[in-house]
């Protein structure tokens, strides 16, 4: 299968890449400094391109089977339009040459719900400040993304994780639509929920919550590793 994955160069999408090209598929990484990426294969084409530039996102969305968009950038207090001006990008190019299968990441802060695994710090302290503050114009961006997709003629999956954090393989992640209450995703398991979504098609057109139970950190270690860049 010949797949393209928009936002190739985050922490996601080198995952993502490395895992779609041991599965056996032919990947165009697409990142704005191709020349950074660091994975390298004889089934691997690393393109680069403003995910702004339409008429560049459809040249290289023709002839592909599928899409994957991983694109995120950093909170920031500034408007934020990564996420809904990529996928508007990335929907007009696939309708134009016909492809339509399109799995996106967001995430589950979208829509706040109370985390039966959260207790009252993350529920009732971390979740609100994270929503209401600092990641408030990141939010209002990806619920934009997500309006355009549902109203997109595409079969179309949205990927929710919660708190994301690195684990050197996949775990027995869990998958429910909307929400779930688990805290965190790890982003081997994002990675690879989103591949197992070329294969089947019971989530085409819903929200999926990702969860990872094993190996998770503590909250107290997550906001930690956030504020300082502990590890």
């Amino acid at each position: 299968m010949r797949i393209v994955v928009f936002g190739a160069n985050g922490g996601t999408g080198r995952v993502l890449v490395r895992q779609a090209l041991t599965a056996g598929h032919e990947v165009v990484a697409v990142t704005r400094q191709p020349a950074a990426f660091p994975v390298t294969h004889d089934r691997l084409t690393v393109a680069g391109a403003d995910i702004g530039d339409s008429d560049l996102v459809a040249r290289i969305v023709a002839g592909a089977d599928a899409v994957l968009s991983s694109l995120g950038v950093p909170f920031s207090r500034k408007p934020i339009t990564v996420y809904s001006a990529g996928i508007a990008s990335i929907i007009s190019a696939m309708s134009r040459h016909g492809v339509k299968r399109l799995v996106a990441v967001s995430s589950s802060a979208t829509e706040p719900s109370y985390h039966a695994d959260g207790g009252f710090l993350l529920n009732r302290i971390v979740q609100p400040l994270v929503t209401a503050t600092i990641g408030r114009t990141t939010y209002a961006d990806m619920r934009r993304m997500e309006q355009y997709l549902r109203e997109a003629d595409l079969d179309w999956t949205v990927m929710r994780p919660s708190g994301l954090f690195d684990a050197p393989t996949v775990s027995a992640y869990q998958l429910h639509e909307d929400h779930a209450d688990g805290i965190f995703t790890s982003r081997t398991d994002l990675a690879a929920s989103m591949l197992a979504q070329l294969d089947d098609r019971a989530w085409i057109g819903k929200f999926v919550a990702v969860t990872t139970y094993e190996g998770a950190p503590t909250l107290m270690q997550m906001m930690r590793r956030e504020a300082f860049g502990s590890r």
